[in-house]
């Protein structure tokens, strides 16, 4: 009865629940158990039907340039449900240096140049060109609208004491 009591209470929490099983890209790290406090951001990318292989290729170029500050934590694609759908999750330890590593990869060679291909193909902007500390960078501007995605969204997480992600 206490269980049918909370499936009736949660029902007027819930708006709409949609569930995907994912699976992990074979160049992005395993992600494991971190010490905090971090706090994460999940960016969530639509692709265009049929570019899921190609935005792969870019990104297993791309990541090694994000790992060297340990903040990327995992990059999923959606194999049940909404199909085309990409999950990245970075670790930061709070939202300014989200923002400095952030503004630090755009200066980086192979980055920008890698996660630019997934935008628009007008030649990327000179290595080392600054994003003035605001984020996202202005260079992202140039590549949109980005011939890979339909749609993108970005979520800041603080993790529960019971995560092993911290």
């Amino acid at each position: 009865q206490e269980y049918l009591d909370f499936r009736k209470e949660r029902s007027r929490m819930l708006l709409s629940r949609r569930n995907q099983l994912l699976l992990e890209f074979s160049f992005w790290n395993e992600p494991l158990p971190r010490q905090g406090p971090n706090i994460y951001e999940l960016r969530t990318y639509k692709l265009k039907p049929g570019t899921m292989i190609e935005w792969g290729n870019n990104w297993a170029r791309a990541i090694k340039y994000r790992q060297e500050n340990q903040e990327a934590v995992g990059g999923f694609f959606s194999q049940i449900g909404e199909l085309y759908v990409v999950h990245h999750l970075w670790a930061y330890k709070d939202l300014q240096s989200r923002e400095e590593t952030r503004n630090a990869a755009w200066r980086k060679r192979g980055w920008d140049e890698n996660v630019y291909y997934t935008g628009e193909r007008d030649p990327p902007p000179a290595p080392g060109t600054p994003c003035l500390g605001r984020d996202p960078c202005p260079h992202l501007s140039l590549f949109f609208p980005v011939p890979l995605i339909r749609t993108m969204e970005s979520r800041i997480m603080i993790p529960l004491k019971i995560s092993p992600l911290q």
